[in-house]
């Protein structure tokens, strides 16, 4: 009795929800509205945009700087003594002034004019790093749609798996009304009928445990998405034929060497490879000279000179221009030290190319390897249902005529909804399968 009373409130819960959802999701809806919304993706663009904010930076850096400068001082003399003496009407006049306005003014620049092309191998390590940056999104992008497809999949498989539970359920219900039957004219005992009323009970159970599954799959995917409303999530249910579930494979071999000529992962991985290159070449800077050409005008102007701003301004100007050479003698090893540590990185750069190449090997063997074994089980399995439903039916009438029991009928149904839900893994894990090999040659998952 609980477990009809759970079933309904279970049913009371998914109901509703069902029906306030209209839209229903394909995959590529999916996958399209995660590009625009995962808050992961949108991160790794983030720091792309950052890469490029460097790059900028570093051709700047190229040109020469300029800045310019002033200065404002009030000054005062108090115990000043002299001052300026003017003479009116034959009157003589003096002016002492304690108080003084001073100003000065200044322009100047700086030009790295040579510093062992560091300038030159940081644009070029920041553009790599940009580049890398790129990829590490699209990385970013190719997980999430990876997971998108998982999740899917195993959606549709658990919808379906919903609809096979059903049907089991609705066979129990008439083998419980058939066992009523009988018991009502003496032809079962109430021991068997306690039996199918169990049975019909624990389907009841297991369309619970299916549907939660479900919804837990959606949710998942849902949030994945970054869709935070309380409306229950729909995938759309595609027709799969069996035509498309035995596709073609494509060689194993044929899908690595595509799958190395468009995988950020590797792509990343050789643009490393080249900036540990440009790192080795920007250390050596450090062992040679640099040359660096300054210029600057300067001027100032007093309150208590007998000329005007104009004119002080003009005669007080003066400009200079400066070439300064810096040559390293000793630096403690510091320059040999980073030498050495980017040679290291080169080293380090070489090895995790030949790990992600062995990776991608690994991972595309697997899904072929799992396209191929769930072929080969979703014909077995097929094979499987059609003996087992026969059987199932053929039990179903002897039991009907009394020429078998209880526990053959449930092991015949047992036996059907266990190859039903093989059929069903491989279907879908097959398709998932195939879906990432097609993926990983470069095409889109559909």
């Amino acid at each position: 009795m609980k477990i009809r009373n759970l079933f309904v409130v279970s049913l009371m819960v998914i109901g509703p929800a069902s029906v306030s959802a209209q839209k229903q999701w394909t995959l590529r809806d999916c996958i399209d509205y995660a590009m625009e919304n995962n808050i992961t993706l949108q991160k790794s663009k983030l720091q792309k945009q950052s890469a490029t904010e460097d790059l900028k930076g570093a051709k700047a850096a190229l040109l020469p700087t300029l800045s310019a400068s002033t200065n404002q001082s009030l000054g005062y003399q108090p115990w000043k003594d002299a001052g300026i003496a003017t003479v009116t009407n034959g009157t003589v006049n003096t002016k002492i002034d304690k108080t003084s306005y001073n100003g000065s003014y200044s322009l100047s620049g700086q030009w790295t004019v040579w510093n062992g092309n560091r300038n030159i191998n940081t644009i070029k390590l920041d553009k790599l790093a940009e580049e890398e940056a790129e990829l590490s999104s699209q990385e970013t992008a190719n997980s999430i749609q990876e997971r998108i497809a998982q999740l899917y999949s195993q959606i549709l498989y658990l919808a379906e798996n919903v609809k096979v539970n059903e049907q089991m359920l609705e066979t129990s219900k008439r083998n419980e009304e058939r066992g009523q039957e009988m018991l009502s004219v003496g032809k079962m005992s109430k021991a068997d009928l306690a039996q199918l009323s169990a049975q019909r009970a624990n389907d009841e159970y297991s369309i619970v445990e299916a549907k939660s599954q479900l919804i837990n799959y959606e949710l998942q995917l849902k949030q994945l998405l970054e869709i935070t409303d309380e409306e229950r999530f729909q995938v759309a249910i595609p027709e799969i034929s069996d035509e498309l579930v035995l596709s073609e494979i494509p060689s194993l071999q044929t899908v690595y060497e595509q799958a190395l000529m468009n995988r950020p992962e590797i792509e990343r991985s050789q643009l490393a490879i080249k900036s540990s290159d440009v790192s080795v070449s920007l250390a050596k800077a450090g062992w040679l000279p640099s040359v660096n050409l300054t210029g600057g005008v300067t001027t100032s102007t007093n309150s208590l000179a007998s000329n005007g701003w104009g004119t002080q301004m003009k005669t007080n100007t003066n400009a200079s221009l400066g070439l300064g050479v810096s040559v390293p003698i000793y630096d403690g090893r510091s320059t040999k030290t980073a030498v050495n540590k980017a040679k290291i990185q080169q080293l380090q750069a070489q090895l995790d190319l030949q790990d992600q190449q062995k990776t991608l090997y690994s991972d595309i063997q697997q899904f072929w390897l799992n396209a191929w074994t769930n072929q080969e089980k979703y014909l077995a399995a097929k094979s499987s249902v059609e003996s087992a439903q026969q059987s199932y039916d053929l039990l179903s009438e002897q039991f009907r005529l009394g020429l078998k029991n209880i526990v053959e009928l449930l092991a015949g149904k047992d036996n059907l909804l266990s190859a039903q839900q093989n059929q069903l893994q491989s279907k879908y894990l097959a398709l998932y399968n195939q879906q990432m090999l097609q993926f990983y040659q470069g095409g889109e998952i559909k």
